[in-house]
């Protein structure tokens, strides 16, 4: 089992995790970000459709209510702009339902439709009031914001130069002051896809170097982590060799004494029990430590918690009662939960050993539920504390022991069982007069 101080926890193993999620979360962020892309130009198409329409529908209405003021409307236009409207509200339709997957080919294609449908539709408008009160040149609007945002900074200038052409059309045969209106608004259509543009094309720019910093850090993730793989398992090979060269460098001398010539025989079997007991250490040390390495599945079942406790607690009472200490358990006599009930079992004895040991005579051990949010949090809670920060620093870091005789395996297969549950082992409370540890595991209906 561990050792009181293989309870505590590493402080820098949780800032390479935390680490490691900000990157992992950054790699996340970079993946949402190129795969949100077409979702965000479906989502550009639906609302400038939906403008267009509305754009429409206002015009189509104010030809309405022309009649009251300047009698009956011009069917012409009347009939342009319902053929208008009914395409545009077949294309919105077919918006809502084609899939977001459509490729950039297809987008631009589509971009283009839409400028040369609005165009067309702004010319045939202004063509059939030429010489009379036109706004029909308001639809070239939507086809400029849309150039500025979806093509090329050539492609807006030829929009641009196309609804400045409708703008004066609409001018033509009419006063000197219609031609000084038709330029402010050409200037106006100027500014406006021009400025769009620039600050759209700087938003890409900048996107384009959100994703590559992503990049770079998604490469620098993969690289930590191949690293802190490696430099993890030269700590585990050392650590595993200083601990097995102990107990075999202790049997090599016994049995070496044990033969000598003319040895007492009471020295030659305290020989033989050294041997025999280093053996078994060793024994204990390889099986715990392929129990940490080579976990088995996990045979998941139905279980009342509380029948897991108190079997863990009634195995644990004769080594606590050595030492003057009780146990307590707490728990809800109808909490369910599911998980392999005897690796949670070793997974709870562990801890409950370790809080035993670092425990004074008198002291009260006290296993503990809680249930929130569907998370089942079993915790072991003892009085002494707190546990040394040189301690903590290396928390649940395999074959790390103070106490002479402990492999240091103890909390860190009681983690392993923990997240094969979809769980985890966690310090939550390190303080003078308590230190808690927390089993945390997905909790199941009653």
């Amino acid at each position: 089992m561990a050792s009181f101080a293989s309870r505590s926890g590493t402080i820098a193993g949780q800032k390479r995790a935390l680490s490691q999620s900000l990157l992992s979360g950054l790699n996340d962020r970079y993946s949402d970000l190129l795969a949100s892309n077409l979702e965000s130009s479906q989502r550009q198409d639906f609302f400038f459709a939906l403008l267009n329409l509305s754009l429409i529908g206002a015009l189509l209405a104010l030809q309405e209510l022309s009649r009251f003021v300047r009698g009956r409307p011009s069917a012409s236009v009347v009939m342009v702009l319902a053929v208008g409207f009914v395409v545009q509200a077949a294309q919105l339709t077919w918006l809502t339902r084609k899939p977001a997957s459509a490729s950039l080919a297809k987008r631009t294609t589509f971009t283009l439709w839409f400028v040369g449908f609005n165009s067309i539709l702004s010319l045939v408008l202004t063509c059939l009031t030429i010489r009379g009160d036109t706004a029909y040149y308001a639809l070239m609007l939507l086809p400029l914001l849309e150039a500025a945002f979806r093509l090329g900074f050539r492609a807006t200038i030829a929009v641009i130069i196309l609804a400045d052409f409708i703008s004066f059309l609409g001018a033509y045969g009419m006063r000197f002051g219609e031609y000084i209106e038709a330029g402010a608004m050409s200037v106006i259509y100027t500014v406006m896809g021009i400025l769009v543009w620039l600050l759209v094309n700087n938003l890409r720019e900048q996107q384009a170097r959100s994703v590559s910093n992503l990049q770079e850090l998604e490469q620098a993730r993969r690289q930590l982590l191949s690293e802190e793989k490696l430099a993890a398992v030269g700590r585990l090979s050392r650590a595993l060799a200083h601990e097995i060269r102990n107990p075999v460098a202790m049997i090599s001398s016994s049995l070496t004494t044990a033969r000598r010539l003319k040895q007492e025989e009471r020295v030659r079997e305290e020989m033989f029990e050294i041997a025999a007991k280093e053996a078994a250490r060793l024994e204990r040390l390889t099986t715990d430590f392929m129990a940490y390495a080579r976990p088995p599945q996990a045979r998941v079942s139905r279980v009342l918690l509380a029948d897991t406790l108190n079997y863990v607690a009634t195995v644990a009472r004769p080594h606590a009662s050595k030492g003057g200490i009780t146990i307590n358990v707490i728990a809800e006599p109808d909490l369910w939960a599911a998980f392999d009930a005897l690796q949670m079992q070793q997974a709870l004895l562990n801890l409950v050993l370790n809080a035993i040991e670092a425990c004074a005579p008198g002291d009260r051990v006290t296993l503990n539920t809680e249930t929130h949010n569907s998370i089942i949090r079993i915790d072991v809670i003892d009085p002494v504390g707190p546990i040394p920060s040189e301690t903590v620093e290396r928390l649940f870091e395999p074959l790390f022991t103070t106490k002479p005789g402990g492999n240091g395996l103890g909390l860190a297969i009681a983690r392993n069982i923990a997240r094969a549950h979809g769980g985890d082992v966690v310090l939550i409370a390190n303080e003078p007069g308590q230190v808690c540890f927390s089993i945390r595991i997905p909790s199941t209906e009653h």
